[in-house]
């Protein structure tokens, strides 16, 4: 049975519903659907912590999608789970080919910072202020795109940014 016929919260049944009425009113494909099905499912259980069958439904959803924005925050979703888990450099791949399909996610550059900025402070408790300067600088450039992108957002790293004179 879908995930989306199982779930008990209410927001996430009104956004099922929601969901299939346009689905049903919007000329779309079997295919974009059937992955447009995988991908609600796959959010309703990375909503619940529900990581492994997140990543199937958002692998079978890659799988049907074809539009390039679309699999863009199927993308970035399944580098939200990796990052979640503590794996950095897959969370890092996942936003890079999110980007590469929608050069427009803020929320993917901002969270490639994230990662850059704790990887320069675990450099630093390691004793390698060399290599944590490198890591605050890759940082500071993800930051100022995301920034780019949405004035006004993201005014603790706008203001990390100003601290320690890495914004232009």
């Amino acid at each position: 049975m879908p995930r989306s016929r199982i779930n008990g919260n209410f927001i996430d049944k009104t956004f099922s519903i929601v969901a299939n009425i346009l689905l049903q009113i919007i000329p779309t494909t079997s295919g974009e659907k059937e992955a447009f099905t995988y991908y609600r499912d796959g959010m309703s259980a990375q909503s619940e912590g529900n990581y492994a069958e997140a990543l199937q439904n958002y692998y079978e959803a890659m799988r049907l999608e074809i539009d390039p924005y679309d699999r863009s925050y199927i993308l970035y979703n399944i580098g939200l789970i990796y990052t979640s888990n503590g794996e950095h450099t897959k969370a890092l791949e996942y936003y890079f080919r999110a980007l590469e399909r929608n050069p427009f996610l803020p929320q993917a550059f901002n969270n490639m910072a994230v990662i850059c900025h704790y990887g320069g402070e675990q450099a630093i408790r390691q004793g390698d202020s060399e290599i944590a300067e490198a890591w605050f600088d890759q940082a500071a450039e993800y930051w100022k795109q995301a920034i780019a992108l949405t004035p006004g957002n993201y005014i603790e790293a706008h203001n990390w940014l100003k601290i320690t004179r890495r914004f232009e």
